[in-house]
């Protein structure tokens, strides 16, 4: 009998510019710190479509893509299971609103990132902010 195969997660993030900074969300459910808004695409859903939804759920905010920023793939990113994120770039206008699993939600610059930031985002940041994508 074969067994089933077992294939990472695939999940979408969206950096979202505005105001002079991004955004970023502060998780109800573990692991804990904040976060780029984003989560799991759902079957049949594009990357585009799931980033753009996620984003909604979590932040209140439609969102205009910018465009892919890059691919993260350390299967030890997420400490619950084995994560491939596509990162999206993108803009928005209006207020942000924590929502979903969202507890909080903020604006931040580079100069002033929380300490306490969940899975490899701070990476991710760090990639943005120095435009090394």
């Amino acid at each position: 009998m074969a067994s089933k195969p077992r294939n990472p997660f695939l999940t979408v993030d969206a950096i979202i510019e505005i105001d002079g900074g991004i955004i970023l969300i502060k998780r109800k459910n573990p692991p804990p710190g904040w976060a780029i808004p984003g989560g799991f695409v759902d079957y049949g859903e594009s990357l585009e479509d799931a980033v753009i939804r996620e984003a909604k759920e979590e932040t209140g905010l439609d969102i205009m893509l910018v465009r892919q920023f890059h691919t993260y793939s350390n299967p030890g990113r997420d400490p619950r299971h084995h994560t491939v994120s596509t990162i999206f770039i993108a803009t928005a206008s209006g207020t942000p609103v924590a929502a979903d699993d969202a507890k909080e939600v903020g604006i931040f610059r580079k100069d002033d990132l929380p300490d306490e930031i969940a899975f490899d985002h701070r990476q991710i940041l760090e990639d943005y902010f120095s435009g090394k994508y």
